[in-house]
């Protein structure tokens, strides 16, 4: 009778060993479900993220679990998302992993990898100081439509034990579920981002369509396309009439005051390359750009850069924007270029409309102030001319020497009247100069002119409405200084670079010229600086000269402007 109850014994046994596999395997079910819902239902992405990596440490009871984002470049990590091991560790160790190793096995062979101990493996090469010690090793990849999106890393299965092939199996279905999550959320972000964009074109042309200021839209594009994209710095840059190049109008953000007022040229750097060839043009890191000029240094402490024109098709591009992210962020994605070349078409456009309303206004104007003419040459001068001859032809029957003294006065002011009508007339039917008759484009020209005497292109920024509040014959003043001071670089200097800065703020006008030459010598001729210090001294200004810090020298002329000018 024992016999048979040992068999019985063991028959229980091997019942209850399956019955607790099955509901191992019930439980593990249950959480691999609850681990895909979870995962499922989040829609930010770094938030997606984030939840995936915790479920597979859950599932495979993993120590330390991480999702690594693959780059655009295929061959390296751009994201590193952890569990399980401190901030404080982290900071121990120092960067995330880029993809080398073990984790760039997977990368470079997007297949489940699993190892009892990843130091026997041929692509391992070591830990870097201060990491965790890890010897077991489970990796699956990610796929979003097809695409590797990244790789999911296990390691350190708890109670020593190894990751076997039921493991592989359960993080192998968490990570499909994963590609659909990143893809559900990587959707509902690009919605939302074109919502923003879709917002920041509505502001811009309700702001253009009443008649605003020009800057104003501007300054919007720049503000809506920095927030949006997060980028550090965004600037504007328009061209200037009658000259090769651009001026940036308009700067927000980190270091943007050694960006304003700056003259670009049309076919160097990335805003001019954008203008002309009215395309994207990216850069990975715009302080390591050869096509980036080194003075003056205005991009410290930045990286990824895109500048993108303002508009293209038949009329090309209308202006360039340019926008920098802090060093060690994102390079810009090409979606990202996309969707920011959609807001700068639409941005375009509302800057068409806006101007052919002005055009419009201004013709009604033009037509108006016509028809205002016409009718003082064919009615009003018509008529004070009969008055006059009328009143002349009665003089001479008027006896009284006093009255027809009055009466001849009268006729006088009638032909001055006429002659103030006549003037009138004219005046409303006179038109504005041509293009590139405004003080900026006359100084740009004057730099490029003296270009080939310098051996190089001086370089230029000005600040403030100085074609609107410095008047003409204040102007004529800053471009003769302006062509005296360069002629006086290219003759003495010996200067390897110039830099030329217009400012105003509507109560003075300042005209800096600084070089890296010699400086200016105590003996020689000082005509030149003379004429530029009696011209400042007519218009009750001053000139100072001084010298520039590493060598060189510094001209400073400076004016007042007349009240209301």
């Amino acid at each position: 009778m024992l016999l048979p109850q040992l068999k019985l014994d063991e028959l229980l046994e091997e019942l209850q060993a399956r019955i607790d596999a099955a509901r191992g395997t019930r439980d593990r079910v249950h959480s691999l479900l609850e681990a895909v819902l979870s995962v499922g239902r989040e829609l930010d992405l770094e938030q997606a993220l984030h939840s995936i990596v915790e479920a597979a440490a859950a599932l495979v009871d993993a120590e330390y679990a991480a999702l690594g984002v693959i780059g655009p470049d295929g061959r390296t990590l751009s994201a590193f998302h952890t569990v399980g091991v401190s901030d404080e560790k982290i900071t121990e160790i120092g960067p995330y992993p880029q993809g080398h190793g073990i984790l760039g096995e997977l990368i470079r062979h997007p297949e489940p990898l699993r190892l009892s101990k990843i130091s026997e493996h041929p692509a391992s090469y070591g830990f870097p100081p201060n990491h965790p010690p890890m010897r077991s090793f489970l990796g699956v990849p990610i796929r979003v439509r097809g695409q590797v999106f990244g790789n999911l890393y296990l390691t350190e299965k708890r109670g020593g034990l190894e990751f076997d092939e039921e493991d592989e199996s359960v993080l192998s279905t968490l990570a499909v579920a994963a590609g659909v999550a990143i893809d559900n959320a990587r959707l509902y972000e690009d919605s939302r981002l074109r919502e923003r964009w879709l917002l920041a074109n509505a502001e811009i042309t309700h702001r253009l369509m009443p008649g605003s200021e020009r800057s104003e839209a501007l300054d919007l594009i720049a503000e809506r396309a920095r927030d949006i994209t997060g980028s550090a710095l965004a600037e504007v840059a328009m061209p200037m009439a009658d000259t090769p190049s651009l001026t940036v109008e308009i700067a927000v953000g980190e270091g943007a005051e050694a960006h304003r007022g700056l003259v670009l040229p049309l076919h160097e750097g990335l805003t001019g390359l954008a203008y002309s060839t009215a395309a994207p043009v990216t850069s990975d890191d715009i302080t390591r750009d050869d096509r980036i000029t080194a003075e003056p240094p205005r991009f410290r402490g930045l990286g990824p850069a895109v500048a993108v024109p303002i508009g293209t098709g038949e009329v090309g591009a209308r202006g360039v924007v340019l926008l920098v992210r802090e060093a060690g962020r994102p390079v810009f994605s090409d979606k990202e270029t996309e969707m920011l070349q959609g807001f700068a078409a639409q941005a375009a456009i509302a800057m068409e409309l806006a101007e052919r309303r002005q055009d419009a206004q201004q013709l009604a104007l033009l037509e108006d102030r016509d028809r205002i003419a016409r009718d003082l040459h064919d009615l009003a001068i018509q008529r004070l001319f009969a008055t006059g001859m009328t009143l002349q032809s009665a003089g001479r029957f008027i006896e009284h020497p006093k009255a027809a003294e009055r009466v001849l006065r009268a006729v006088d002011d009638l032909d001055e009247t006429i002659k103030i009508i006549r003037s009138t007339i004219f005046g409303l039917r006179a038109r504005e100069g041509g293009a590139g008759s405004g003080l900026r484009a006359r100084v740009v020209r004057v730099a490029g002119e003296a270009a080939p005497v310098l051996g190089f292109a001086p370089g230029v920024r000005m600040e403030g409405l100085i074609d609107t509040e410095v008047p003409q014959r204040i102007a004529d003043h800053v471009v003769a200084v302006l062509s005296e001071a360069l002629t006086n670089v290219a003759r003495h200097a010996h200067a390897h670079a110039a830099e030329v800065v217009l400012t105003t703020d509507g109560r003075e006008v300042v005209l800096r010229v600084a070089d890296d030459g010699v400086g200016i010598p105590s003996g020689g001729r000082r005509s030149g600086l003379r004429n530029m210090a009696e011209r400042a001294e007519q218009l009750g200004g001053r000139l100072e000269l001084g010298g520039a810090e590493g060598g060189g020298a510094v001209l400073m002329w400076s004016v007042p402007l007349p009240e209301g000018a």
